[in-house]
């Protein structure tokens, strides 16, 4: 091989090499970042999913422009902020209280400290309650199945999910080191990093948080909630990569999905409904849910008022409306009723 065809294979070689390098450096830096979160679904099952996979990462706050259109999510937002006439007055006890848990969380070398105390206290549980655990789960089981049998507010479909979530929880309960020390000492460590993003420090920072920064100490919480979970063996996640959505019925603008999915290897289901406004589809549940706390709200007399409080809100009837709950689509709009 002549030099000059020696010289042109490494100099095209050292081209390329520089010009891969700058595209790697290219992608880096430019690196396209996640895709902008769409009021609604194209689909009844992409609606769904697209819910289900916001729920899983703690994006509430993508979670709630993607479930309401675009009017409900700004009134949702709007709403936020707005005076609660059912808010109690914090008493000193408990902001004493508040702040002391809050302290003890985000001190320095907190997990250490917190470890310590709960030791001896994990050891002597374990001595004292350790066979009794079960019994006492056992009997939460019946109170609460006798609960969701007997109550007014959820339709029959609903007390048949909730049922078989409580029958496949309970022993799972049952049989969870609640005591274990190991567990305890990575639970210890998650609860101190998780209060420590939170940042709150009053319980006042509770009620005075706008829409954005509530949804991001959310998500913070239940991230921090799902580890804990997991490290007793529950994994939330599995829950939500399991989720399969089928469309039942799909006609003038209603559809009705079901939601398979698995919690800890058992298989179950549940039904949703939604509704289609603007082309896109949404939750009716959630949508149903936005809405009345809105009138609700407005409905209020103001703080300080003699008026009386508005009546609750009436169970929802068993349409297709209402069927949703418990369901993956619904679960954060708890959120909403826990501000609202």
């Amino acid at each position: 091989m002549r030099r000059s065809s020696v010289f042109y294979a490494v100099g095209a070689f050292v081209v390329l090499l520089v010009l891969a390098t700058a595209a790697a450096l290219f992608m880096t830096v430019h690196k396209p970042g996640p895709a902008p979160v769409m009021a609604g679904g194209e689909t009844p099952e992409a609606s769904v999913q697209q819910s289900v996979a916001l729920i899983k990462t703690g994006d509430f706050a993508g979670f709630w422009k993607h479930a309401l259109p675009p009017a409900d999510y700004d009134t949702l937002r709007t709403d936020w902020t707005r005076p609660r006439p059912d808010d109690h007055p914090i008493s000193s006890e408990d902001r004493a209280d508040f702040i002391k848990n809050m302290q003890q969380l985000t001190e320095p070398d907190a997990e250490t400290k917190l470890y310590a105390l709960a030791r001896p206290k994990l050891a002597q549980l374990q001595a004292q309650y350790s066979d009794q655990v079960p019994v006492m789960i056992g009997v939460m089981q019946a109170i609460a199945a006798t609960g969701v049998a007997q109550s007014k507010e959820l339709t029959n479909p609903q007390k048949q999910q909730a049922t078989e979530v409580i029958n496949v929880l309970a022993p799972w309960a049952q049989q969870v080191p609640w005591f274990d020390q190991a567990r305890a000492k990575q639970a210890i460590v998650v609860a101190v990093a998780t209060a420590r993003k939170l940042d709150i420090k009053t319980p006042e920072q509770l009620r005075t948080m706008d829409f954005d920064t509530a949804m991001q100490k959310y998500s913070a919480g239940f991230i921090g909630i799902k580890q804990v979970l997991a490290i007793y063996g529950l994994s939330i996640d599995d829950v939500l990569d399991s989720v399969k959505v089928t469309t039942l019925e799909d006609r003038n603008g209603h559809a009705r999905v079901r939601v398979d999915y698995v919690l800890l290897g058992k298989p179950l289901s549940t039904e949703s409904d939604l509704i289609q406004q603007g082309g896109r589809w949404y939750s009716a549940d959630v949508l149903q849910n936005v809405r009345e706390s809105h009138d609700r709200l407005l409905a209020a007399p103001a703080p300080g008022s003699s008026a009386p409080e508005p009546a609750p809100m009436p169970a929802p009837a068993t349409t297709s409306a209402s069927r949703a709950k418990p369901s993956a689509t619904n679960a954060p709009a708890q959120a909403v009723a826990t501000k609202h």
